[in-house]
């Protein structure tokens, strides 16, 4: 009878701990890891509207997202405009984006671009919806945005506007022009995030290192933010890695935030596979150290990697363009700027720099 009983209990803890195991359909469960591994793949959904094959490292056609996953990849950025003239971008392939990364196994990173098109440090054109706004109408169509964002996609971590060195949304939020309307515009958007979300993380990005990365974040201290992201690309901002080094642990401790690499890339050939005029094509682009090779790239990348693991303060890198081959043929004049720049070669065959994504 004793067995008998025993039996029994030893069954239900079994069917317990069935029970806690299970996850509703579609929520994979993601490791905690701490670094972040992420990659930028705004363009994939349409280069695969196009009909392009990505190839693994053995040659065999694979979905981009499944061989980042493979290799280690843990994040998966995208950008978002408001209302893209092509659907590009747009909110609804967002947000079915987003869910095929969480479906895959990683995280989603948004890069909220608060703009209808490209946001750059020379471009911050508010949406054509918003023209005319007054500032507190403004404010509120920023808050009930950035709301319906996090309702509705529920990225992992929100990027409140691209490379804003100079604030968004110009002119109402320009940094030095309108200073304060640009903190409370970033305000409201952050203010938005926390009302819907305990667990989406917040980044604020400035494109470059050095004194400007400096005079932008203390500009940045009363907004509430958990990370700061910086860009870091030799062809613009400088060929040595020690200054990116001081730069992450300057920022870290002053600010007491992680910092991220939010973008960067290297080629591994200057030589083009379309007739679409390349970023980077010129020996005096890159550090010499790392020649315009796949051996070289990796390298690169792998030197980035270790600089930010020897921080203090930062957490993780995104690889910017990687999947932005030269999807519209070689004749292509509206193509891709940045093929020699991309993770897969120019037979779309993924390139050893993947093998930096791994969790070494």
């Amino acid at each position: 009878m004793k067995k008998l009983l025993l039996l029994i209990s030893l069954l239900l803890v079994l069917i317990n701990c069935s029970d806690d195991d299970k996850t509703p359909e579609n929520e994979p469960i993601i490791p905690e890891d701490n670094f972040i591994r992420a990659s930028d793949m705004s363009f994939l959904p349409l280069i695969e509207s196009e009909n392009t094959t990505y190839f693994n490292s053995s040659n065999q056609a694979e979905n981009a997202l499944t061989t980042l996953k493979n290799a280690g990849c843990n994040t998966i950025r995208i950008r978002l405009w408001k209302n893209p003239i092509d659907n590009q971008s747009s909110f609804n392939q967002v947000k079915a984006f987003a869910q095929r990364v969480k479906q895959a196994g990683m995280k989603v990173w948004l890069t909220v671009h608060y703009s209808d098109t490209w946001a750059d440090p020379g471009e911050q054109s508010i949406p054509a919806t918003w023209q005319g706004l007054s500032f507190d109408n403004l404010k509120t169509e920023v808050i009930n945005y950035t709301s319906s964002i996090i309702t509705e996609i529920q990225p992992d971590i929100i990027q409140i506007g691209n490379e804003i060195n100079s604030g968004f949304m110009w002119p109402s939020g320009h940094l030095i022009n309108n200073e304060s309307q640009c903190l409370e515009l970033l305000s409201a958007a952050s203010t938005a995030v926390r009302a819907k979300s305990q667990t989406t993380k917040i980044m604020l990005h400035y494109a470059g290192i050095g004194a400007g990365a400096t005079w932008f974040f203390n500009k940045m201290s009363p907004i509430n933010y958990d990370y700061i992201g910086v860009s870091y690309y030799p062809i613009w901002h400088g060929k040595n890695l020690s200054e990116l080094e001081s730069t992450i642990n300057s920022l870290g401790q002053t600010h007491n935030k992680k910092v991220i690499v939010a973008e960067t890339s290297y080629p591994f050939t200057l030589g083009w596979n379309d007739w679409t005029n390349n970023v980077v094509g010129l020996e005096d682009q890159i550090i010499p150290a790392y020649p315009a090779t796949p051996e070289g790239q990796k390298n690169y990348l792998l030197a980035v990697k270790n600089v930010i693991k020897q921080t203090e303060s930062g957490i993780g890198f995104a690889y910017w363009g990687g999947e932005w081959i030269a999807f519209r043929g070689d004749e292509s004049t509206n193509g891709s700027s940045w093929e020699n720049q991309a993770l897969w070669d120019f037979d779309n065959k993924v390139l050893p720099a993947i093998a930096v994504f791994n969790q070494d």
